[in-house]
């Protein structure tokens, strides 16, 4: 399809966080046609150039469907991600991994001239030790103990072939932080904290101290504002990887302030003890390997991004994780059934 005439974009992990951001920021896209978007479970959401079709990308059996969805694609957008259960790693493997292989075997059969694949901050191999912010060149080996920021390491060296092997297509990669909004607060309590982790807690009056964990730092970049990069990578000449965060980083000290609560310095060894007994007696759906990985991931620059995309955040990282917060207190969530909100449950 020639670019006058708008692209027929195919999104899948369409129903998710980033996924429902994205189909609206392509909504408002004049260069986008038409958007497809795939999912496990076809959402009861309705939006005036996207159409819906269900795929599970850890099935083989669903390979020749997926295959017919990604044939008349000008651009796809890989998105879809599971994060449990954390019990199996086999399971998120079979989803994550092998899922993105067949994503990738469709779009070089149906010689697909634009691929957007959402990589990961997880990817990244551990930061410098002074803090300084890392750009696009960072090595992406990721940290072992985790399976997310394994299966995010693995498929970075995927693209790296695929890159090689089909230089027709315009493979770009997508680097982002922490992602937030309102509206998945209740499915990222359910993935982080489980189910029954009642969201009302999240209250100042609540939660009178917070524990300091030494090296705690984080980048929290508004998901809709995430979305928006995936738009323009999408409709803009550019190749390669890009990172996408806000600034300033979120410290202990930020976010104290943040819940209106008093940091107490606490051990890291405690803390992560109280969430291996948890994860190990299934309270706790989050592996205490992935609390690891959170402590040793880096900070991003984000150069490359706002000068080759023309980009920059709308929200502040505090606006952002502020609107989560909202989110997990009073359950919101979205159309979808993994933005399903509820309190508990």
């Amino acid at each position: 399809m020639k670019v006058s005439e708008g692209l027929r974009v195919v999104v899948t992990g369409a129903t998710g966080n980033v996924g429902t951001s994205l189909v609206r920021a392509l909504e408002r896209e004049p260069r986008i046609a038409s958007v497809l978007g795939l999912a496990r479970r076809r959402p009861a959401l309705t939006l005036s150039k996207t159409e819906w079709a269900e795929v599970d990308l850890s099935l083989e059996g669903d390979e020749p469907r997926l295959a017919q969805y990604i044939a008349d694609a000008d651009a796809v957008v890989h998105l879809a991600w599971r994060f449990q259960p954390t019990h199996d790693v086999a399971e998120t493997w079979r989803s994550n991994v092998l899922g993105t292989l067949r994503v990738l075997d469709a779009v070089a059969a149906a010689r697909v001239p634009v691929l957007v694949h959402a990589s990961s901050i997880g990817a990244y191999s551990p930061g410098p030790g002074n803090r300084a912010a890392v750009s696009e060149s960072w090595p992406t080996h990721g940290w072992p103990g985790a399976a997310y920021t394994r299966e995010k390491s693995y498929l970075e060296r995927v693209l790296d072939t695929f890159e090689r092997d089909h230089p027709t297509t315009r493979v770009v990669r997508m680097r982002p932080c922490f992602l937030f909004k309102e509206e998945s607060a209740s499915e990222q309590r359910r993935i982080f904290a489980g189910r029954y982790f009642p969201g009302g807690l999240m209250r100042p009056d609540l939660l009178p101290f917070l524990p300091g964990l030494k090296g705690l730092r984080f980048q929290a970049l508004h998901t809709d504002d995430a979305a928006d990069a995936y738009c323009r990578a999408l409709v803009r000449d550019v190749r390669g990887a890009f990172n996408l965060a806000a600034d300033p980083a979120i410290d202990t000290a930020a976010l104290a302030s943040l819940l209106d609560a008093r940091a107490i310095k606490v051990p890291n060894g405690a803390v992560r003890g109280v969430l291996s007994t948890a994860w190990k007696l299934r309270v706790a759906p989050a592996s205490p390997d992935l609390f690891d990985a959170v402590l040793r991931l880096p900070l991003l620059a984000t150069e490359r991004a706002r000068r080759e995309l023309d980009w920059a955040p709308s929200m502040t990282p505090i606006e952002a994780f502020g609107t989560f917060l909202r989110g997990v207190r009073t359950g919101s969530g979205d159309s979808t059934e993994p933005l399903a909100g509820r309190r508990i449950g």
